[in-house]
C-alpha cells in the first residue's frame, strides 16, 4: 500500500509541475522611438560597443580605478542590495520547496498506569506502546499551478532584485567618478586661484613702490589691493571646498580614502569612452540593469495572476503515513505490526463574499502597474541617453571656444599689464583683464570637467559594464 501511495503521489506531483494559469508573458512594446537624433554625437575611444566596456577599461587614472575598487568593496547602499539578493534568493527557495512533500520520520514510546480501583481484578496495569512512522502532512497537490506560479513569482522577485544591485553598483560607479573629478577640478581651481594671488601679491609690491616714488595713483594702489583680497578669498573658499570634496567621496566609498588616491590636478582625459555607433539602437537600452529589473518585476506580477487565478479551483491536500507499532520494543519491527494512514482532503471555494475575485482584480491591476512601471523606467532611460548625446554633441565646440577665449584674454591682460607697467595706463584696465582672464580659466576648468562628466554620464544610462555578471 505504501508503495502504491507514493506512486500515485509522485504522478500527481508530476502532473500538478506541469500546470500553469499565468497568462503568457509578452514583453510591452517600447513607448520610445527606435533612434535617438544626436546618435551621431562624437565620441572617443575604441570601436567596442559601450555596453561592453568594463569599468576597469572606462577609467585611465590608476589612482581612480583604486577608489572606484575601494568603494564598490565598501559602500553601504551595494552592501545592503547585496543582503537583499541573499534575501530574495532565500525566499525563492522556500517557495520552491512547497512543490514537493516534506518527508518526516517519527518515533515515539509511551506509557501510561491504570490504578488499580479501575480495574475489575483489583490490580494496577501498566500500558507500553511503541510506534515508528514515516509520511507527510499538508502536501498540496499543485494540479493547477498555483504553488509553480508563486514559486515563479519569487522566482522573478529574486531576478529583478538581482539586476536592481547591479543599477546600484553602476550608479556608484559612475557617483564616485563624478565626485573623484570634481575634486581633481576644485585641486585646479585653488592651484589657480593661489598662482593668481601670487601673481597678484608681485604686482602689489611693485605698485607700492611706485606709489612711493609717487609714478602711480592712490586708486590704482587700492585696485591692486581689491585684486590681491579677492584672491586670498577665492583660495580660502577652495581649500575649504576640497575637504567638503573628500569628506563626500569618503562617504560615497563607505572607507577613508589615502591621500595616495586623491587626484592633485585632472590628467588629460581620465576618463576614455568606446565609440558611439551613427545610428545608435534604442534597443540598447533593454540591457539596462534598472530596466531589466522592471522587467523582471512585470513577469512576477504576471505569474501572480496564475497564482490568483488557480485559487477558484479545488485544493487537493495529502497527508500520509507508514510505520509499524506495538506494546513491546522488542516486537516492534516482528510479526505483522505495520500500520499505515492515508487521508487526502479537498477543499472546494463555495462562497467567500468575493474575496477570491477582488484578489484576482488586484493581481491583474499590480501586472497593469507593473507594465506602466517598465513603460516608464524606458521612457526615463531614453531621455537620460538623449540628454548626455545632447550635451555631448556641443561639448568640443564650447570646448574650443572657451580655449580661444582663454587665449584671447591671456593676451588681453598681457598687454594690458605691460601697458601699466610702462607708465601708459592705470591699473584699473589690467584689472579688468586679468578678471576676464580668471573667469575664462575658470570657466574652462568646469567646462573640461563636464566633458569628463558626459563621458561617465553616457557611460551610465547606456547600460555600461554589462560584463558585471562575469566578474562577479
Amino acid at each position: 500500500m505504501s508503495r502504491l501511495l507514493l506512486a500515485g503521489t509522485l504522478a500527481m506531483t508530476l502532473l500538478g509541475a506541469c500546470s500553469s494559469m499565468a497568462p503568457v508573458y509578452r514583453r510591452p512594446d517600447q513607448p520610445i522611438a527606435e533612434h535617438w537624433r544626436d546618435g551621431d554625437a562624437d565620441a572617443t575611444g575604441g570601436d567596442r560597443a559601450i555596453a561592453n566596456l568594463a569599468w576597469q577599461e572606462l577609467l585611465r587614472d590608476e589612482r581612480l580605478r583604486q577608489v572606484v575598487a575601494l568603494a564598490i568593496g565598501n559602500n553601504r547602499d551595494l552592501r545592503m542590495a547585496l543582503l537583499n539578493i541573499e534575501k530574495a534568493r532565500a525566499r525563492y527557495r522556500i517557495q520552491g520547496a512547497e512543490l514537493f512533500p516534506s518527508v518526516e520520520a517519527e518515533i515515539a514510546a509511551s506509557a501510561a498506569r491504570g490504578p488499580a480501583s479501575l480495574n475489575s481484578d483489583g490490580r494496577a496495569t501498566v500500558r507500553r506502546e511503541y510506534t515508528t512512522s514515516v509520511g507527510f502532512a499538508s502536501y498540496e497537490l499543485d494540479l493547477f499551478g498555483r504553488v509553480r506560479s508563486l514559486k515563479n513569482e519569487a522566482k522573478e522577485a529574486f531576478l529583478a532584485m538581482t539586476y536592481a544591485q547591479r543599477s546600484t553598483r553602476l550608479s556608484l560607479i559612475a557617483e564616485v567618478t563624478g565626485t573623484w573629478l570634481t575634486l581633481a577640478a576644485d585641486f585646479r581651481h585653488l592651484a589657480l586661484a593661489q598662482k593668481t594671488l601670487e601673481s597678484q601679491r608681485e604686482t602689489l609690491k611693485l605698485t607700492e613702490y611706485q606709489r612711493r616714488q609717487g609714478t602711480v595713483s592712490g586708486l590704482d594702489l587700492a585696485h591692486v589691493q581689491t585684486s590681491v583680497a579677492s584672491a586670498r578669498a577665492d583660495v580660502a573658499a577652495y581649500t575649504a571646498q576640497l575637504k567638503q570634496d573628500v569628506n563626500a567621496l569618503e562617504l560615497m566609498v563607505g572607507a577613508p580614502v589615502p591621500d595616495s588616491l586623491l587626484p592633485d590636478s585632472m590628467q588629460d582625459a581620465p576618463v576614455v569612452l568606446a565609440a558611439l555607433p551613427l545610428d545608435l539602437d534604442s534597443l540598447v537600452l533593454l540591457a539596462r540593469p534598472d530596466v531589466m529589473a522592471a522587467e523582471h518585476t512585470l513577469k512576477a506580477a504576471n505569474a501572480n495572476i496564475g497564482a490568483a487565478r488557480a485559487a477558484f479551483f479545488p485544493n487537493i491536500s495529502l497527508t500520509a503515513a507508514a510505520g509499524r507499532g506495538s506494546d513491546a520494543l522488542s516486537s516492534l519491527f516482528g510479526g505483522d505490526n505495520r500500520s499505515w494512514s492515508f487521508a487526502p482532503t479537498l477543499s472546494v471555494p463555495i462562497f467567500n463574499a468575493g474575496r477570491l475575485r477582488a484578489e484576482f482584480k488586484v493581481s491583474k491591476v499590480e501586472r497593469d502597474i507593473a507594465v506602466a512601471g517598465y513603460e516608464k523606467t524606458i521612457q526615463i532611460a531614453f531621455r537620460e541617453v538623449a540628454d548626455a548625446l545632447a550635451v555631448r554633441t556641443t561639448l568640443q565646440e564650447r570646448l574650443s571656444a572657451q580655449q580661444a577665449l582663454v587665449a584671447a584674454a591671456a593676451r588681453s591682460y598681457e598687454l594690458a599689464d605691460a601697458r601699466y607697467r610702462s607708465g601708459i595706463d592705470s591699473y584699473l584696465d589690467a584689472l579688468v583683464s586679468l578678471r576676464s582672464l580668471y573667469g575664462a580659466q575658470q570657466d574652462l576648468i568646469a567646462l573640461e570637467l563636464a566633458e569628463q562628466n558626459n563621458r561617465v554620464t553616457l557611460y551610465k544610462v547606456l547600460g555600461g559594464d554589462a560584463a558585471l555578471s562575469r566578474q562577479r
